[in-house]
Order: C-alpha cells, then sequence, then structure tokens
C-alpha cells in the first residue's frame, strides 16, 4: 500500500482525539541518496512520523524539530516538519553501529523539541531520553509541556521493498478531566492492541474500525504527508554571498566552490565565474 497520509479522528462521545500517520514513497525519497545501516534508518523512520504527529496538533502555521543528542554512536538525529506536513531529516554518526535498540543508538542524552510559528515566538523544549524507546520520551514531553495525557505508538518496516513506517496517536481533550481521563484509560486499552502489520498496512477507516467498532469516530480528510528538502542554487548563492569578499575571494583563485546540501545529499557547483557574478553583488 502506497500512502503518505496524515488523518486526524474524534471520538463523538469521548474526551479523546487522536491521529494516525502512514508513510511510504516519502521516507524512500528521504533516505534515497543515503547510505544510513538499518538501525538508523528506522530511528529517523520513527522520528519522521513522530515530527508528522506532532505538526499536526499545531493550530497555527509554523514548524516544528526534534532533535535528538546523544553520546552513543548516533550522536544527532533531526526532522523537521511544518504545517503542511513536508518534512526533512538527518543523522550524523560518531561511531560504528553495534546494536539495534534506541538506547544502544543514542546512549545518554535528550531530545529537543523547537516550535517556530510563522507569527509570535518560538518555543522550546528539552526533555532527558527516558526508557528505551522514541515513544517514552515523546510522552514525557507532552505530559512536562502539555500536561495532557497522551499515548503513541511507533511501528517501521524495511523488509518489504518499499520503506513504510507508522505512527498513532491518542491524546485527552482539555475538557472534563476526571471523564477524559476514564476515556482514555479506556481508549489506550484497546490501542495497546495493535500490532504492526495492522497500522502499516490497514486503511485508516478499517484501522479505527477494528480497534473501535463500538464507538462514533468521526475521521477527518487526510492531509499528504512528503518528503521536502528546501535546498536550491539560489540559497546556496545567498550563502556564498554572506561568507564575504575575502573567502569568495580564495575560492575564485581556487577555481570554484561545491555546496553539499546534508538532507538530500544534493551538490551545488560555482566555478570561478559563478563566484565572480556573486562578487559583484557585493
Amino acid at each position: 500500500m502506497n500512502v503518505d497520509n496524515l488523518y486526524r479522528f474524534l471520538f463523538q462521545h469521548k474526551n479523546v482525539r487522536g491521529e494516525l500517520v502512514q508513510l511510504s514513497s516519502s521516507l524512500d525519497q528521504m533516505l534515497l541518496h543515503h547510505d544510513y545501516p538499518l538501525p538508523v534508518k528506522q530511528l529517523l523512520a520513527e522520528l519522521v512520523a513522530a515530527t508528522s504527529l506532532l505538526t499536526a496538533t499545531l493550530k497555527f502555521e509554523g514548524d516544528i524539530a526534534l532533535q535528538i543528542q546523544g553520546d552513543g554512536p548516533v550522536k544527532f538525529a533531526a526532522v523537521n516538519g511544518t504545517n503542511a506536513q513536508q518534512f526533512r531529516g538527518v543523522v550524523r554518526m560518531q561511531a560504528e553501529i553495534s546494536g539495534t535498540s534506541f538506547r544502544e543508538l543514542i546512549g545518554e542524552g535528550y531530545l529537543l523539541v523547537t516550535i517556530t510559528p510563522q507569527q509570535g515566538e518560538r518555543y522550546q523544549g528539552i526533555i532527558p531520553l527516558s526508557g528505551d524507546s522514541l515513544t517514552s520520551t515523546l510522552e514525557a514531553y507532552f505530559a512536562q509541556s502539555e500536561q495532557l495525557p497522551t499515548r503513541l505508538y511507533l511501528y517501521t518496516d524495511f523488509h518489504s521493498e518499499q520503506c513504510r513506517a507508522a505512527g498513532f496517536m491518542l491524546q485527552v481533550l482539555p475538557v472534563d478531566q476526571q471523564k477524559a481521563k476514564a476515556d482514555f484509560d479506556e481508549l489506550v486499552n484497546l490501542a495497546d492492541t495493535l500490532t504492526q502489520d495492522e497500522m502499516i498496512n490497514l486503511e485508516a477507516e478499517q484501522l479505527l474500525y477494528r480497534l473501535f467498532h463500538q464507538e462514533e469516530v468521526e475521521l477527518f480528510t487526510p492531509q499528504t504527508v512528503s518528503f521536502v528538502c528546501g535546498c536550491s542554487r539560489e540559497k546556496c548563492s545567498s550563502a556564498i554571498v554572506s561568507l564575504g569578499k575575502d573567502i569568495i575571494n580564495e575560492h575564485i583563485a581556487e577555481g570554484k566552490l561545491d555546496i553539499s546540501c546534508e538532507y538530500c545529499n544534493s551538490t551545488y557547483h560555482f566555478d570561478s565565474a559563478d563566484l565572480t557574478t556573486l562578487l559583484q553583488q557585493l
């Protein structure tokens, strides 16, 4: 199933909201020019699914960046996502991968969540890594920042021809907290029966019916999720101009300047004539 959609849903008689994201081709595009080890691909795919779920909670235009920093083989993993469900991600390693679990990859560290609205002040939250999964750390983030009970489920499948991942979230609504907590506990007990195969392979309607067939669930129109790097020759040109005359002249003497994007591995070539043209802008 080739899907890259984010679904939002509400329970008509429960004070709980939910989200489901299913990803495939967008992950392929993100990983196409990277030679990450399999456990790193799985970690990055989980981070993309989590970022998609978090950006769907935004009530404004803007973006969210999730960054994991640790002292393990994976030094840094980051995904940027927008309210338009466009994302890009990257991983930096500092040692050979020897394990497959979250802690074996990251070691000790923290999760940095940066929310940047197009209008208004930026918010940052730092959460120490907890447990042996990304989900446990993100659930701690919701408990700390929004003080709303939240349950997350993240799954990946890299054994088929296509990279696939899925994320599922339940969160209480900030109304009638006593009822919301009881509703949440009831629905989480059902959601805990979710399997990787169901999350990744079932259509959204089938999945929700299988879990919550005794509930009235309102499923909203899905939002397409896509990999969008955002790099361009124009942006690279602006970056070169910002380097100043001395550095540009050094590269003119060398005959070229190449700039590579760490997100998509595209390389932009600037020869001496290109650099001379940019120098004239100063």
